[in-house]
Protein backbone atom coordinates (compact mmCIF):
# COMPACT_ATOMS: atom_id res chain seq x y z
CA UNK A 1 0.00 0.00 0.00
CA UNK A 2 1.26 3.22 -0.86
CA UNK A 3 1.99 5.77 1.90
CA UNK A 4 3.26 9.70 2.13
CA UNK A 5 6.34 9.76 3.63
CA UNK A 6 8.42 12.84 4.92
CA UNK A 7 12.16 13.05 3.51
CA UNK A 8 13.19 14.06 6.64
CA UNK A 9 12.09 10.73 8.62
CA UNK A 10 13.33 8.73 6.20
CA UNK A 11 16.92 10.08 6.23
CA UNK A 12 18.96 8.01 8.13
CA UNK A 13 17.13 5.07 7.33
CA UNK A 14 19.91 2.18 6.82
CA UNK A 15 19.86 1.02 3.56
CA UNK A 16 20.44 -2.89 2.94
CA UNK A 17 21.95 -4.44 0.22
CA UNK A 18 20.72 -8.11 -0.13
CA UNK A 19 24.40 -9.25 1.16
CA UNK A 20 24.56 -6.42 4.03
CA UNK A 21 24.57 -2.97 4.84
CA UNK A 22 25.42 -0.38 2.58
CA UNK A 23 25.21 2.56 4.80
CA UNK A 24 22.36 5.68 5.91
CA UNK A 25 20.51 7.66 3.26
CA UNK A 26 21.52 11.13 3.30
CA UNK A 27 19.22 13.41 0.56
CA UNK A 28 17.88 12.74 -2.67
CA UNK A 29 18.17 14.35 -5.98
CA UNK A 30 14.63 15.03 -7.75
CA UNK A 31 13.83 16.07 -11.31
CA UNK A 32 12.07 19.21 -11.03
CA UNK A 33 10.00 19.01 -14.52
CA UNK A 34 8.52 15.26 -13.40
CA UNK A 35 8.99 15.74 -9.87
CA UNK A 36 10.50 12.44 -8.63
CA UNK A 37 13.37 10.97 -6.83
CA UNK A 38 16.21 9.87 -9.38
CA UNK A 39 18.80 8.88 -6.65
CA UNK A 40 18.84 8.05 -2.88
CA UNK A 41 22.24 9.29 -1.95
CA UNK A 42 23.65 7.06 0.77
CA UNK A 43 26.87 7.78 2.87
CA UNK A 44 28.52 4.02 2.94
CA UNK A 45 30.49 5.00 6.23
CA UNK A 46 33.46 2.79 7.05
CA UNK A 47 32.63 0.38 3.85
CA UNK A 48 33.64 2.48 1.43
CA UNK A 49 35.62 4.95 3.06
CA UNK A 50 32.80 7.28 4.08
CA UNK A 51 32.48 8.21 -0.09
CA UNK A 52 28.55 8.35 -1.07
CA UNK A 53 26.88 6.39 -4.03
CA UNK A 54 23.73 6.70 -5.24
CA UNK A 55 20.99 4.44 -5.74
CA UNK A 56 18.22 4.58 -7.65
CA UNK A 57 14.61 4.23 -6.21
CA UNK A 58 13.36 1.32 -8.47
CA UNK A 59 15.84 -1.31 -6.57
CA UNK A 60 14.19 -0.78 -3.22
CA UNK A 61 12.17 -3.84 -2.56
CA UNK A 62 11.01 -3.26 0.77
CA UNK A 63 10.59 -0.31 4.01
CA UNK A 64 11.03 -1.93 7.38
CA UNK A 65 9.75 0.93 9.28
CA UNK A 66 10.13 -0.66 12.93
CA UNK A 67 14.10 -1.18 12.31
CA UNK A 68 14.51 1.61 10.20
CA UNK A 69 15.92 0.26 6.54
CA UNK A 70 15.19 0.26 3.25
CA UNK A 71 16.71 -3.01 1.15
CA UNK A 72 17.74 -3.19 -1.92
CA UNK A 73 17.56 -5.67 -4.64
CA UNK A 74 21.64 -5.21 -5.36
CA UNK A 75 24.97 -6.61 -3.90
CA UNK A 76 27.40 -4.91 -2.11
CA UNK A 77 29.73 -5.44 -4.78
CA UNK A 78 27.79 -4.16 -7.72
CA UNK A 79 27.76 -0.80 -5.29
CA UNK A 80 31.42 -1.04 -4.89
CA UNK A 81 32.30 -0.73 -8.31
CA UNK A 82 30.13 1.86 -9.23
CA UNK A 83 31.86 4.84 -10.89
CA UNK A 84 32.48 7.14 -8.01
CA UNK A 85 30.20 10.37 -7.51
CA UNK A 86 31.63 13.93 -6.24
CA UNK A 87 27.95 14.93 -4.33
CA UNK A 88 29.86 17.91 -3.52
CA UNK A 89 29.04 19.16 -7.19
CA UNK A 90 26.34 19.05 -9.97
CA UNK A 91 25.85 15.26 -10.94
CA UNK A 92 26.88 15.54 -15.02
CA UNK A 93 24.43 14.28 -17.62
CA UNK A 94 27.74 12.23 -18.32
CA UNK A 95 28.54 10.78 -15.08
CA UNK A 96 24.44 9.57 -14.99
CA UNK A 97 25.54 7.77 -18.69
CA UNK A 98 28.01 6.07 -17.21
CA UNK A 99 26.10 4.86 -14.34
CA UNK A 100 23.74 3.53 -16.30
CA UNK A 101 25.90 1.87 -18.77
CA UNK A 102 27.54 0.47 -15.59
CA UNK A 103 24.67 -1.07 -14.30
CA UNK A 104 22.94 -2.38 -17.73
CA UNK A 105 19.92 -0.21 -17.33
CA UNK A 106 17.57 1.93 -19.76
CA UNK A 107 18.75 5.62 -18.26
CA UNK A 108 15.44 7.48 -16.98
CA UNK A 109 15.50 10.28 -19.84
CA UNK A 110 15.17 7.48 -22.46
CA UNK A 111 12.35 5.40 -20.41
CA UNK A 112 9.23 5.99 -18.37
CA UNK A 113 9.23 9.52 -17.14
CA UNK A 114 8.16 8.32 -13.76
CA UNK A 115 9.18 4.94 -13.17
CA UNK A 116 12.10 5.63 -14.40
CA UNK A 117 14.97 2.69 -14.99
CA UNK A 118 14.25 -1.23 -16.03
CA UNK A 119 17.17 -3.03 -15.52
CA UNK A 120 17.42 -4.68 -19.34
CA UNK A 121 21.00 -6.32 -18.62
CA UNK A 122 22.81 -8.86 -16.10
CA UNK A 123 26.00 -7.25 -14.50
CA UNK A 124 28.64 -9.21 -14.07
CA UNK A 125 29.98 -8.96 -9.92
CA UNK A 126 33.83 -8.32 -11.57
CA UNK A 127 33.05 -4.95 -13.45
CA UNK A 128 35.29 -2.55 -13.00
CA UNK A 129 34.23 0.95 -13.29
CA UNK A 130 35.12 3.23 -15.76
CA UNK A 131 37.16 6.44 -15.11
CA UNK A 132 35.42 9.21 -13.97
CA UNK A 133 35.76 12.52 -16.27
CA UNK A 134 36.57 16.33 -14.27
CA UNK A 135 33.11 17.69 -13.54
CA UNK A 136 31.44 20.55 -14.72
CA UNK A 137 31.53 23.39 -13.14
CA UNK A 138 27.70 24.22 -14.54
CA UNK A 139 24.87 21.43 -14.29
CA UNK A 140 24.52 19.87 -17.15
CA UNK A 141 21.55 18.44 -15.88
CA UNK A 142 19.71 21.84 -14.35
CA UNK A 143 16.28 19.96 -13.60
CA UNK A 144 18.35 17.48 -11.23
CA UNK A 145 17.92 19.10 -7.71
CA UNK A 146 20.04 18.12 -4.39
CA UNK A 147 17.23 18.07 -1.67
CA UNK A 148 19.74 19.56 0.51
CA UNK A 149 19.68 22.42 -1.54
CA UNK A 150 16.45 23.30 -2.29
CA UNK A 151 15.70 22.58 1.36
CA UNK A 152 16.53 26.10 1.78
CA UNK A 153 15.37 28.31 -0.84
CA UNK A 154 12.95 31.24 -0.23
CA UNK A 155 9.12 31.09 -1.45
CA UNK A 156 8.27 33.28 -4.03
CA UNK A 157 4.07 34.08 -3.61
CA UNK A 158 2.29 35.78 -6.62
CA UNK A 159 2.71 39.09 -4.45
CA UNK A 160 6.11 38.98 -1.94
CA UNK A 161 7.84 36.16 -0.32
CA UNK A 162 6.74 33.65 2.81
CA UNK A 163 8.70 31.05 4.38
CA UNK A 164 11.06 28.29 3.05
CA UNK A 165 11.07 25.02 1.80
CA UNK A 166 11.89 22.98 4.84
CA UNK A 167 11.33 19.38 3.44
CA UNK A 168 9.46 17.33 0.95
CA UNK A 169 7.01 14.67 0.95
CA UNK A 170 7.78 11.37 -0.63
CA UNK A 171 4.91 9.10 -2.26
CA UNK A 172 7.23 4.96 -1.59
CA UNK A 173 5.84 3.35 -4.25
CA UNK A 174 6.99 5.62 -7.32
CA UNK A 175 9.07 8.14 -5.12
CA UNK A 176 7.32 11.02 -6.55
CA UNK A 177 7.89 14.34 -4.73
CA UNK A 178 3.69 14.75 -3.78
CA UNK A 179 4.30 18.01 -2.09
CA UNK A 180 6.75 20.53 -0.24
CA UNK A 181 6.58 21.23 3.50
CA UNK A 182 6.82 25.34 3.59
CA UNK A 183 8.34 26.67 6.84
CA UNK A 184 6.23 30.07 7.33
CA UNK A 185 7.61 30.75 10.59
CA UNK A 186 8.54 34.39 9.78
CA UNK A 187 5.55 35.07 8.61
CA UNK A 188 2.93 32.90 10.72
CA UNK A 189 4.81 31.43 14.40
CA UNK A 190 4.46 28.02 14.68
CA UNK A 191 3.03 26.77 11.25
CA UNK A 192 3.80 24.67 8.11
CA UNK A 193 2.06 23.94 5.24
CA UNK A 194 2.37 21.66 2.26
CA UNK A 195 2.50 22.65 -1.34
CA UNK A 196 2.12 20.85 -4.19
CA UNK A 197 4.45 20.77 -7.40
CA UNK A 198 1.92 21.46 -9.46
CA UNK A 199 1.52 24.72 -7.98
CA UNK A 200 5.04 25.48 -8.25
CA UNK A 201 6.06 27.93 -11.54
CA UNK A 202 9.62 27.80 -11.51
CA UNK A 203 12.54 27.02 -9.27
CA UNK A 204 15.60 29.50 -9.63
CA UNK A 205 19.23 28.33 -9.06
CA UNK A 206 20.67 31.66 -9.43
CA UNK A 207 18.25 33.51 -6.53
CA UNK A 208 17.86 30.35 -4.79
CA UNK A 209 13.90 30.82 -4.67
CA UNK A 210 10.50 28.31 -5.55
CA UNK A 211 7.71 30.95 -7.01
CA UNK A 212 4.56 29.30 -6.75
CA UNK A 213 1.00 29.89 -8.59
CA UNK A 214 -0.79 31.04 -5.05
CA UNK A 215 -0.86 34.66 -3.53
CA UNK A 216 0.67 35.52 0.44
CA UNK A 217 -3.18 34.95 2.06
CA UNK A 218 -3.74 31.97 -0.04
CA UNK A 219 -0.51 30.03 1.67
CA UNK A 220 -0.84 31.87 5.21
CA UNK A 221 -4.51 30.71 6.19
CA UNK A 222 -3.73 27.23 4.48
CA UNK A 223 -4.86 23.90 6.95
CA UNK A 224 -1.63 23.30 8.68
CA UNK A 225 0.57 20.60 8.56
CA UNK A 226 1.32 18.62 11.45
CA UNK A 227 4.46 16.36 10.42
CA UNK A 228 3.47 13.91 13.35
CA UNK A 229 0.30 12.70 11.75
CA UNK A 230 -0.05 10.83 8.60
CA UNK A 231 -0.87 12.67 5.64
CA UNK A 232 -4.44 11.78 5.27
CA UNK A 233 -6.97 11.49 2.53
CA UNK A 234 -9.58 13.80 3.74
CA UNK A 235 -6.41 16.51 4.87
CA UNK A 236 -5.08 16.48 1.07
CA UNK A 237 -8.76 17.25 -0.08
CA UNK A 238 -9.09 20.06 2.02
CA UNK A 239 -5.80 21.20 0.87
CA UNK A 240 -6.69 21.21 -2.46
CA UNK A 241 -10.01 22.74 -1.95
CA UNK A 242 -8.26 25.80 0.13
CA UNK A 243 -6.09 26.57 -2.42
CA UNK A 244 -9.22 26.08 -5.28
CA UNK A 245 -7.89 23.01 -6.85
CA UNK A 246 -9.20 19.46 -7.58
CA UNK A 247 -7.98 16.70 -5.41
CA UNK A 248 -7.79 13.67 -7.78
CA UNK A 249 -5.23 10.92 -7.12
CA UNK A 250 -6.04 7.56 -5.91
Amino acid sequence: MRQLRKLGHLTGYRLLARDGEIGRLRQIYFDDEQWVVRYFVVHTGSWLLGQDVLIVPSVVSAIDEDNAHLEVDLLREQIKNCPPVNTAVPVSRHYETEYYRYYGWQPYWGADPVFGPTPILPLPLDASAPDQPEQPKQPENPHLRSSDEVAHYHIHAQNGDIGHVKDFILEDQDWTVRYLEINTRNWLPGKDVLIAPAWIAAINWESRAVSVELTREAIQSAPAYDDTMLISRDYQIALYQHYGKTFDQE
